[in-house]
């Protein structure tokens, strides 16, 4: 079971007094130094909690008075465990505030590279393009494992990084978290053990929620997954699956080292279990990037892909490849569940790929990241915060600043002023616990208001603490 801090265990019992009514509106709470000497705890645990009741609302703070009771909301949950839906909605709930941009908004929170980025690539003429050239068949259901002339371009890309398959090995699907879906419904039965990096990739943790998994925690270091912990896991629990990024890591930016790369396939041939390795930012890093599945060669590892963030979400086309046996499996369910994937989507993407264009496209987005990446780390190198790693070029870095102990309350406090960040909690598997990290978009870094809220947090927090301090 994810570990509960402290500070929410004590956040949980006022929260639980408020309910019962023990605590009624308008009561005030014990000081910090009341509480400090009646329970043992440490001043920032205290502090903390305190904190956590006032982003919910359910308390609020005076200055030089204290914390008094606000308002009891109506308590609605159910007596019983909640069922995998209701756990999978604070994640549904996530990916909302992820894909809508507030306008006035500075996004350093977001998932997707700038539309800057990604506008050379003129849809609207491979589009054309295609409805030129036999529009007849566009008409029609596709091919279960997707579009044929697209298949055998996925080789060609798959080729460039050093995974040798051929067109009956690969199932497009609509994007890579479409394919997680396929993967998890083919492979994952409610109660089986699951193993993920965390932080991850919070989507997924979401989708294992739904499917009624029970999910192993593997922390993700600069280097990679924790190993020790990792083979730890695979003694005691058995899990079949593990689901990794070993590139340009979503939220930490980080790649795997080859010496774990390899270390890794070696604990997966002893334990028998399934990698699957989610590479939807592969075209945001060299070809020649160190990938498990090229290791492996889709002996015991699928490979997923995706040209959403690389070309256009809206295109919605990825692709799994990996053994012929289990992409007939996955190929099977797609039909059952989805009948095919978009003919039209899949041959403008067959387009662009054959295009020289394409080429040019990617170097150039490359050069873009590799830039803002440079120039991310400068900035916050400049204004003190702590790196996950330093990667030479990423979509996302993952940083600490300074002060903050918890992002989620740091994220609610700069929103007001127009800056919208990731806090860590949602790549968390246990996402109630307070963390002090918080993903960033390097494209945004650079943006005036995120300087001018990390440096004016000081007086931010000197002002929060002024308010605690009134409570001793």
């Amino acid at each position: 079971m994810p570990r509960i801090t402290l500070a929410q265990q004590v956040a949980d019992s006022v929260e639980r007094q408020i309910h019962e009514g023990v605590l009624k509106v308008g009561d005030r709470l014990p000081s910090l130094r009341e509480y400090m000497r009646l329970h043992g705890h440490s001043k920032n645990t205290v502090i903390t909690a305190y904190e956590l009741l006032a982003s919910k609302g359910l308390v609020e703070a005076r200055h030089g008075q204290g914390f008094f009771v606000r308002a009891a909301p109506v308590n609605t949950a159910e007596p019983d465990e909640a069922l995998p839906y209701a756990r999978a909605m604070d994640t549904i709930w996530m990916m909302r505030q992820q894909f809508v941009r507030e306008p006035g908004q500075a996004p350093l929170g977001e998932g997707f590279p700038p539309v800057s980025w990604l506008q050379d690539m003129r849809l609207d003429r491979f589009t054309k393009q295609v409805m030129r050239s036999g529009a007849g068949s566009l008409f029609r259901y596709g091919n279960r494992l997707g579009n044929p002339a697209l298949r055998q371009s996925l080789v060609r890309k798959l080729a460039s990084y050093a995974i040798s398959t051929t067109p009956r090995q690969i199932v497009t699907t609509h994007g890579a978290n479409h394919a997680l879906d396929l993967i998890i419904r083919r492979f994952v039965a409610p109660g089986d053990s699951v193993l993920v990096e965390n932080p991850g990739y919070y989507p997924l943790f979401g989708k294992l929620q739904l499917q009624g998994a029970r999910m192993l925690s593997v922390p993700r270091l600069p280097d990679g997954p924790d190993m020790v912990a990792l083979e730890a896991l695979l003694r005691t629990e058995r899990p079949r699956l593990f689901f990794i990024q070993s590139i340009g890591h979503n939220p930490t930016g980080s790649d795997i080292s080859p010496a774990k790369a390899h270390q890794l396939l070696q604990l997966a041939e002893r334990h028998d279990l399934i990698l699957v390795e989610d590479d939807a930012l592969a075209d945001f890093k060299p070809s020649s990037s160190l990938k498990v599945s090229a290791l492996d060669q889709l002996r015991r590892s699928l490979y997923i892909g995706s040209f959403s963030k690389s070309v256009s979400a809206a295109l919605r086309v990825g692709y799994i490849a990996g053994s012929k046996e289990m992409i007939d499996e996955l190929a099977d369910l797609k039909m059952l569940l989805h009948t095919s994937s978009s003919e039209l989507c899949e041959r403008t993407v067959d387009v662009i790929l054959s295009e020289g264009h394409f080429l040019r496209h990617l170097t150039r987005l490359q050069d873009r990241v590799r830039e803002a990446t440079l120039h991310g780390l400068n900035v916050l190198d400049e204004l003190g915060v702590e790196v996950f790693c330093r990667p030479e070029q990423s979509l996302y870095l993952w940083a600490r600043f300074p002060g903050v102990w918890d992002s989620s309350l740091f994220t609610q406090e700069v929103q007001a002023q127009g800056l919208t960040l990731a806090p860590g909690a949602i790549f968390k598997t246990d996402q109630k616990a307070p963390t002090p990290w918080t993903r960033l978009n390097v494209a945004y870094v650079g943006e005036p208001l995120f300087a001018q809220c990390i440096r004016s947090y000081g007086a931010l927090a000197g002002s929060t603490v002024s308010q605690l301090s009134g409570a001793i």
